[in-house]
């Protein structure tokens, strides 16, 4: 999800265009006072967003699973008692397999790994668009600065699980179809993270 897709591009403009059209109409307190909120919860995706169950279970979500299709395959036990950092690959032009598989339960993550709590890191600039930020919130991604991953891995003494397509946009470019290119070459900074939280 680090890529802007068109879906992604499109909701979110519509989204933005949505709160400022508003301001010209009838309804303009609705927009001053979701202008008044964003300027309150703007640290919120800084500080692990907001997780959604519901949204999580939405039926849509399968629809898309078998659609393209993606499975989520488990190879490893993950004990419940510790945090994680994931490295995911490859990062695709939509990465929608990272999104079924961690930010929806339409291939039973919570079933899979009971007790663990995944999050997928993406784009910063995702949260500044009004409305499309709290969708997303919902849904499981979270900023992927820094700042944000401290506080996630810090905040629950276990189960807590960080995803990071470590490749971001530069290995979408080098990846095709029936080729995927690793691009780790000054992207290190999830090892970092993962052994300062042990």
């Amino acid at each position: 999800m680090d890529q802007p897709t068109e879906k992604n591009i499109l909701l979110g403009t519509f989204c933005t265009l949505l709160v400022f059209l508003l301001l010209f109409t009838s309804l303009w307190s609705v927009s001053l006072l979701y202008f008044a909120w964003l300027f309150l919860d703007w640290d919120t995706p800084n500080q692990g967003g907001r997780y959604s169950t519901w949204i999580r279970n939405w039926t849509m979500w399968k629809y898309m699973r078998d659609y393209f299709p993606i499975k989520l395959v488990k190879t490893a036990e993950l004990p419940p008692d510790r945090k994680y950092v994931m490295a995911a690959h490859p990062h695709g032009f939509m990465s929608l397999g990272h999104f079924c598989n961690f930010c929806t339960e339409s291939t039973a993550f919570s079933q899979q790994f009971p007790g663990l709590r995944p999050f997928l890191a993406t784009l910063a600039g995702f949260f500044r668009l009004p409305i499309y930020r709290d969708y997303i919130m919902r849904s499981g991604l979270c900023s992927v600065n820094g700042q944000n991953l401290d506080y996630i891995l810090s905040q629950n003494p276990c189960g807590q699980v960080v995803v990071i397509v470590v490749g971001g946009a530069q290995e979408a470019l080098y990846s095709g179809p029936g080729q995927h290119c690793v691009y780790l070459l000054n992207r290190k900074g999830f090892v970092r993270l993962a052994l300062r939280h042990g």
